[in-house]
């Protein structure tokens, strides 16, 4: 049987909760490997939340972060790793020039964690554990490099006013998103190479993949690429609209529902057929 790159995304995909897989399609992943099948995380969450994950699957492959924004391997010494990062000096004038419609706000840089405000309520999206550094402060004091990511958590209705700052006065060069529905108001600063396709594609040259033999599988437009290079991409169930149009196919079960074993298991089998 022909041998697959299979990508997936963690939170909405892979993930049943913010940090739950499944044990039963871990044992699955687990197998495809075993028939010489490749699986790659690429996740929005940095190394720090997802390196969890990628030893419970006993992955050997390289692992995207940041949306494609960080791509290493510890178990390889062979690959050469890469990272993208917004202009430092950028996002010190989207902030300030911003001030009056931001809660909160933080940057990182590898792991380490820059913040605005430590408060109780960003604490949940800071994935602050697993070596990670936290620094507190003022970013013009605290921020001294790039950075990989950078969030803003917005005031309620005020995100629009953010991005369109930023596509205004960086158009092409730095990029945004919010991260939509009842997340609006937080908006994502990457650069306009960052994407989980272009990471895929380094990935899948680096192992000797070629497009048609890629699966990919996830459930946001920040996967929206990533379905695109892959020959074959599939949305979850759960997905987003933006996400549905693009996709190949869709799975016939969500993230909570096992939905990406399942739809391996039909998949593959009729491929063997």
């Amino acid at each position: 049987m022909k041998k697959y790159l299979i990508a997936l995304d963690l939170d909405g995909t892979l993930l049943e909760d913010w940090e739950t897989i499944n044990e039963e399609t871990v044992q699955y992943l687990k197998e495809l490997q075993e028939e010489g099948h490749k699986i790659v995380v690429a996740t929005g969450r940095p190394f720090r939340s997802s390196e969890m994950f990628h030893k419970k699957l006993g992955l050997d492959t390289p692992l995207i972060n940041y949306n494609g924004g960080l791509v290493t391997s510890k178990s390889d010494p062979n690959f050469t790793p890469y990272s993208l990062t917004v202009n430092r000096e950028k996002v010190l004038d989207v902030f300030e020039k911003n001030k009056e419609f931001i809660h909160n706000a933080f940057g990182e840089v590898g792991d380490d964690i820059y913040l605005l405000h430590d408060t109780e309520e960003i604490r949940p999206l800071l994935h602050y554990f697993n070596g990670a550094q936290l620094f507190v402060g003022p970013f013009n004091e605290i921020l001294n490099d790039d950075t990989n990511g950078f969030i803003i958590v917005a005031n309620k209705g005020d995100g629009q006013y953010i991005e369109d700052y930023i596509n205004s006065t960086y158009p092409g060069d730095v990029l945004c998103r919010n991260w939509g529905n009842e997340y609006r108001f937080i908006i994502e600063m990457f650069t306009a190479d960052t994407n989980k396709g272009k990471a895929l594609e380094y990935v899948s040259n680096y192992l000797g993949f070629d497009q048609e033999d890629i699966i990919a599988i996830g459930d946001a437009h920040n996967d929206i690429e990533l379905l695109q290079y892959a020959g074959h991409g599939v949305a979850m169930k759960n997905a987003h609209d933006s996400l549905l149009e693009v996709a190949d196919d869709v799975t016939l079960f969500s993230n909570k529902e096992n939905g990406v074993m399942k739809y391996l298991q039909k998949y593959l089998a009729n491929k063997k057929g």
